[in-house]
C-alpha cells in the first residue's frame, strides 16, 4: 500500500504535512534542534512578537495540573527587531529546508498589532504567513477583550488585513465561536487558528494564594482537546476558510479528530513541553492511522466527522 499525501494548503501557505506547532511551547525551532530534524515538520509557529520588547509577567508562570498545565507567561517577548536579529537567519534556513515559518504577531491595541506586523513585513522575509494573536488570556489590557466579541475581532482583522498581502490567520479566543469566526471571514482574513489556553485558576489551599503571580491562567493539554475539538467543529461549520486546531493534542489520533472535526492543519502544543520529540512522532502516527484507514490524500479526512 503507497503512502498517502500529506501536504496541506493552510489559507495559502503550503506545507508538506498538516502537523505544526503551537506558538509559545516550541520557542523558535531552533532550541529544538538537537532532538530532531524541524525541517521534517509542515510547519512552525513562532513565539508571539510585538513591536517592542515586552517583560511578561512575573514569576511563578507555570502550574501543573491533572491531564495538563496552566500558565501565565505573559508573551514575553524581545520585540520584532530583537526576534530577527535573533532567529532570522535560522528561520530563513528553516524556510529553505522545506517547513513554513508562521510568525506571529501580538499587540495591546490595534495600533501596536499594525506597528509589530509592518516591522514583520520588513524585516521578516522567511515568513510563509503571519498569526494575530488576539486571543491570549494573559495579556492585562486589550488582547483577550479583543478577541471575545464580533465587533472587536473584525476590527483587528480589519487594520491588519490592509498591511500585508501574506496569509493572514487569526487565533481566536475559546468562546463565541461560530459567529467571530464569520467576522473575521468577512473581514479578509486566510485562515482561523483555535483554540488558544482556557481561563482558569489554581489556588493552594494552604497558603490561600494563587498558585501563579496572577489570579487567573491560561490551561492547555490534554484536558481540553474535547473542547477544542467541538470548538473546531463549529468553526468549520460556520466558516469556509480553513482552520489549524490547537488543543491537548497529544497522539496522531488526537491529530487526526482534529482533521476530522474541521481542521486543514494541527498544531502540537503541550506536549512539546513533555515530550520533545512529540511533533514528529504525532506526524509518524497521523500518517500511520491515515494509511490504514486506506486514505490516499489526508486532504480527504478533513470534516469528515459523521455528527
Amino acid at each position: 500500500m503507497s503512502r498517502p499525501q500529506m501536504a496541506v494548503d493552510l489559507g495559502g501557505i503550503a506545507m508538506q504535512n498538516p502537523i505544526c506547532t503551537a506558538s509559545g511551547t516550541f520557542g523558535n525551532g531552533r532550541q529544538f534542534e538537537s532532538f530532531f530534524d524541524v525541517s521534517q515538520l509542515g510547519a512552525i509557529t513562532c513565539k508571539g512578537v510585538a513591536a517592542e520588547p515586552w517583560p511578561g509577567n512575573p514569576a511563578p508562570r507555570l502550574a501543573e495540573i491533572p491531564s495538563g498545565i496552566m500558565n501565565s507567561v505573559g508573551l514575553q517577548n524581545p520585540g520584532v527587531r530583537g526576534f530577527v536579529e535573533e532567529y532570522g537567519a535560522y528561520l530563513k534556513g528553516l524556510d529553505e529546508r522545506g517547513c513554513r515559518v508562521i510568525c506571529q504577531v501580538a499587540g495591546h491595541s490595534i495600533e501596536e498589532y499594525v506597528e509589530a506586523l509592518d516591522l514583520f513585513e520588513e524585516l521578516a522575509p522567511f515568513a510563509a504567513g503571519f498569526e494575530i494573536n488576539i486571543s491570549c488570556p494573559n495579556i492585562a489590557c486589550g488582547g483577550a477583550a479583543m478577541g471575545s466579541t464580533p465587533e472587536g475581532a473584525a476590527e483587528v482583522t480589519r487594520a491588519c488585513r490592509a498591511h500585508t498581502k501574506r496569509p493572514l490567520l487569526i487565533k481566536m479566543a475559546p468562546k463565541n465561536i461560530a459567529e467571530i469566526a464569520k467576522a473575521i471571514e468577512a473581514e479578509g482574513a486566510d485562515g482561523l487558528t483555535l483554540i488558544n489556553t482556557i481561563p482558569g485558576m489554581k489556588i493552594d489551599v494552604h497558603t490561600y494564594q494563587s498558585k501563579l503571580s496572577r489570579a487567573t491562567a491560561g490551561v492547555s493539554g490534554p484536558c481540553i482537546h474535547p473542547i477544542a475539538v467541538r470548538m473546531v467543529w463549529e468553526a468549520a461549520h460556520a466558516v469556509k476558510i480553513p482552520i489549524n486546531g490547537v488543543g491537548g493534542v497529544m497522539c496522531g489520533e488526537d491529530a487526526a479528530e482534529m482533521m476530522l472535526a474541521g481542521a486543514t492543519a494541527v498544531s502540537v502544543g503541550t506536549a512539546n513541553l513533555v515530550e520533545p520529540t512529540a511533533a514528529p512522532r504525532i506526524l509518524s502516527e497521523l500518517e500511520t492511522w491515515a494509511e490504514a484507514q486506506g486514505v490516499k490524500d489526508i486532504n480527504e479526512v478533513i470534516g469528515a466527522a459523521r455528527c
